[in-house]
């Protein structure tokens, strides 16, 4: 399975309404529940008026469509980067899935999961 590196610096924030959203944005995940307005984005594009947010994620995908009856992809990565003390926060959409890791532990999880045998590009 290969993973490809996304150029951006990435925040997880809580936004107080969807307005405040930059739709244009060239990448971004947006998600609402009855509990709250969250959004992944590029660091740059984060509302000013943010109710949180956290920065300093980096980024890689799976690449590939994923079929839906592929079962365990994002268990077998979240137990290796686990293995290892790195923690991470993930966001799937209808093709893939997007993992993010903190900054500071993003080359030592890339480096765990070649040695697991993911191809990084």
């Amino acid at each position: 399975m290969e993973l490809k590196r996304m150029p951006y610096d990435l925040s997880v924030c809580k936004v107080r309404k969807i307005e405040d959203v930059d739709m244009d944005a060239e990448f971004y995940f947006f998600s609402k529940t009855d509990e709250e307005l969250s959004l992944v984005c590029r660091t740059e594009d984060v509302p000013a008026d943010a109710a949180e947010r956290d920065d300093g994620w980096k980024c890689f995908r799976i690449q590939g469509v994923l079929d839906f009856s592929l079962i365990g992809i994002l268990s077998k990565i979240s137990g290796a980067l686990a293995g290892h003390g790195i923690g991470l926060f993930a966001v799937s959409t209808y093709n893939t899935d997007y993992i993010l890791v903190k900054a500071e532990n993003f080359e030592r999880a890339l480096e765990v999961l070649s040695a697991e045998g993911y191809a990084v590009a």
